[in-house]
C-alpha cells in the first residue's frame, strides 16, 4: 500500500558522479507529495547543502566515515580515523595477580589500598579499548601445597580449600573494581551461582567484547594444579594474547636478588632458558602451556605504581618471555 508523504523543498537530480539519488534543496519551496512503497527498498543519498558547484555536482565526500579531510562531522567529537589512538601491543590480555601481592605489606590476608590501585590501572586501560582479564591466587589466605598432610588433609582437599580462598580474593577485587564505576564478572571453575556465575568460555569472551573485566576464580577446578596454570589455560581458551603475572619482585634476575645485591635483571628470555636454567618464574605444567600455544609472558612487579598500566599496554616493563618487545613500544 502506498503512503503519501508530504516533501516541501526537494527536487529530483540525477548525478554522474554518484550512483544513487540525490535530493537538493529548491530556492522556491513546493509542496509534492513522494509515493513511498513498502515494497520500495532503495537507498537514497540526501544532500543538505544548498550548492553543489564547488564539487562539480556531486555530494561532498567523507573519509573513513568521519566527515571531511577526515575530521569529525560533530564538533567536540573525535576522530574516528584512529590517527587519535595510542599504539597497543596486546588488545587482549589476562592479568595473574597472586594471593601474596593482594596481601600487600599488611598483616592483613588483603590490603584494600593493593586492591584499589589494581582497580585504578585497569579502569586506565579498558578505557583505551583494551579487554582485561583477571586470574587470582589464593596463597595470601590458604595455600594448599603447604597445609597438605597437616592434620589428615590430603593434598586434594587442600588444593579445593586453596580454590575457595580464590573465590574470596575475586569477590573482594570485584567489589573494589565496580565501586569506581569498572564493570565486572567473576567466573568459578565450579559451581557457586549464588556468588558467582560458572566459568562458560563463549560467555567470559561476550563479556570482554561489552567491556566488562572477567575475574577468573577456583584455579582450573581441579587438584593438583596451580593457579599459573589456570591463568595458562583461560589465555589460551578466550584467545587472550599475552599472560602478565605480577608479582612482588620487578622480574626474573639471573640470581636471587635478596642473596645476590649484583643479580641482573634479564629484560627476556626464551621458553627453552625457563625450563633448562629452572627458573622460578611459573610452574612447568604453565610454562609448556604457554610455550605450545605461543603466549608470551610478562612478569613484572605489582608494587610500583603504574606497571600495571604498562604491562597491559605493552610498555617495555619487567621480563618479557617467549616473545619480543616491538618498534612501536615505548621504552620505560
Amino acid at each position: 500500500m502506498a503512503i503519501p508523504l508530504p516533501l516541501t523543498t526537494y527536487s529530483l537530480i540525477s548525478t554522474s558522479s554518484i550512483s544513487r539519488t540525490s535530493f537538493v534543496p529548491l530556492l522556491r519551496p513546493r509542496h509534492r507529495y513522494f509515493f513511498s512503497d513498502q515494497n520500495f527498498s532503495r537507498r537514497v543519498l540526501i544532500s543538505c547543502s544548498s550548492s553543489l558547484s564547488s564539487n562539480n555536482g556531486s555530494a561532498p565526500e567523507s573519509t573513513n566515515g568521519s566527515g571531511l579531510n577526515g575530521q569529525s562531522s560533530f564538533p567536540g567529537m573525535p576522530s574516528f580515523d584512529g590517527a587519535s589512538k595510542p599504539p597497543l601491543k596486546w588488545r587482549r590480555v589476562l592479568l595473574k595477580v597472586s594471593g601474596e601481592a593482594l596481601a600487600g605489606d599488611e598483616e592483613q590476608n588483603i590490603d584494600p589500598k593493593v586492591t584499589m590501585s589494581i582497580a585504578r590501572e585497569v579502569a586506565a586501560v579498558t578505557r583505551l579499548g583494551i579487554e582485561v582479564a583477571i586470574v587470582v591466587g589464593g596463597g595470601n589466605i590458604f595455600r594448599g601445597s603447604t597445609w597438605a598432610g597437616c592434620s589428615g588433609l590430603d593434598r586434594s582437599s587442600a588444593d579445593y580449600i586453596g580454590m575457595l580462598a580464590t573465590v574470596m580474593n575475586a569477590i573482594f577485587l570485584q567489589a573494589t573494581m565496580e565501586s569506581i564505576g569498572i564493570p565486572t564478572r567473576v567466573q568459578t571453575a565450579f559451581r557457586m551461582s549464588e556468588v558467582a556465575e560458572p566459568y562458560i568460555r563463549r560467555r567470559a569472551i561476550r563479556h570482554l567484547e561489552k567491556g566488562r573485566v572477567v575475574i577468573f576464580a577456583a584455579g582450573t577446578g581441579n587438584p593438583f594444579f596451580t593457579t599459573d596454570t589456570a591463568a595458562a589455560l583461560r589465555c589460551a581458551e578466550i584467545n587472550a594474547e599475552v599472560v602478565l603475572k605480577a608479582t612482588n619482585v620487578d622480574g626474573v634476575f639471573d640470581d636471587d636478588p635478596k642473596r645476590n645485591p649484583n643479580a641482573r635483571l634479564l629484560e627476556s628470555l626464551t621458553y627453552q632458558e625457563v625450563t633448562s636454567k629452572d627458573l622460578s618464574v611459573m610452574d612447568m605444567t604453565a610454562i609448556t602451556l604457554c610455550q605450545e600455544n605461543n603466549i608470551p609472558v610478562v612478569v613484572f612487579n605489582l608494587s610500583e605504581p603504574g606497571n600495571i598500566a604498562k604491562a597491559i599496554k605493552g610498555e617495555r616493563v619487567g621480563t618479557l618471555i617467549g616473545g619480543t618487545w616491538n618498534s612501536v613500544v615505548a621504552a620505560t
